[in-house]
């Protein structure tokens, strides 16, 4: 019966029609303007669960925008509705002025990458991780791995680009592994690249390493940022802060942080401090050691 049951669920699976449409057409070139306009939505399983409220915001074709704010703000739900992942319950989000459902369905998921926070590597090669889902040549797979900072980790492998990643990439070090996904966004030459919390679980080094391949690729497309890292949000063009589902700050980080009554300003001090206090228990720890 257990084996009936679990058949039954897969053949009820199969016949679901997704609620996302996807008969859209319009495959004109992306330059990755976004209009986030007035936006409300709930998540089908919390329905009684605000996430965002009534958002606005205009993203500019080829600038770098940050996303921060407290967890559970509604960043990681903005970026599920630029991907279209999900639709508004209420507003409407635009590419270059074009509604996101009217875009042919896989046309618009080619021009859009996302790299994740744990990047999802397979038992293959490097060069098949790169190039997975698409037809990418040789010179183009190695052009992305060079953007990405990870050609030259790449060749001192055992055996280079053939060299497997192993199960859920257990062969490669969380920069290595970071690296081989921005590659695999890049060799798609998407319009819009959106970085998940990308260098949060890395260390300094690793995480430098990244930093400079998310500056690199920032070059002729739209780049979003979720961060919690100082070091990766200062750098973007602008910053929104996002709070119960809303943008309660937008502006540069000189400016965001001028204003000591904003969000901002609490988030980036509090940060500072916790840091400061992490240092000094280091310092701690290593006196101890001296002395014992």
């Amino acid at each position: 019966m257990g084996t009936l049951g679990k058949s039954r669920k897969f053949c009820q699976f199969l016949k679901r029609k997704p609620k996302i449409r996807t008969d859209g057409e319009v495959t004109t070139d992306v330059k990755g303007e976004f209009n986030i306009d007035n936006v409300s939505f709930k998540y089908p399983s919390r329905p009684t669960n605000q996430v965002l409220n009534s958002l606005s915001l205009h993203i500019r074709a080829g600038e770098t925008l940050a996303l921060v704010g407290p967890s559970g703000g509604g960043k990681s739900t903005i970026v599920a509705m630029l991907e279209r992942f999900y639709d508004p319950d209420e507003g409407e989000i635009q590419l270059d002025g074009v509604p996101l459902r009217d875009y042919h369905h896989e046309y618009f998921h080619r021009k859009i990458a996302l790299v994740a926070q744990e990047p999802v590597l397979y038992d293959c090669s490097v060069r098949e991780n790169i190039a997975f889902g698409f037809e990418a040549t040789e010179e183009e797979i190695i052009a992305a791995a060079k953007m990405a900072n990870a050609h030259e980790f790449v060749m001192g492998l055992d055996r280079g680009y053939e060299t497997s990643c192993g199960e859920k990439g257990t062969q490669m070090s969380g920069g290595q592994k970071q690296r081989i996904a921005i590659a695999r966004a890049l060799v798609r030459n998407p319009s819009v690249l959106i970085l998940d919390e990308a260098t949060s679980a890395l260390d300094n080094y690793s995480e430098q390493i990244v930093q400079e391949a998310m500056q690199r690729c920032a070059a002729n497309r739209t780049v979003i940022v979720i961060a919690h890292r100082l070091s990766t949000i200062e750098k973007a063009d602008r910053i929104a802060v996002i709070d119960k589902g809303s943008v309660v700050q937008l502006g540069s980080h000189s400016a965001l942080l001028h204003d000591e009554s904003g969000l901002y300003h609490t988030l980036v001090y509090s940060k500072q401090q916790e840091m400061s206090m992490q240092k000094q228990q280091l310092m701690q720890k290593k006196e101890e050691i001296v002395i014992n």
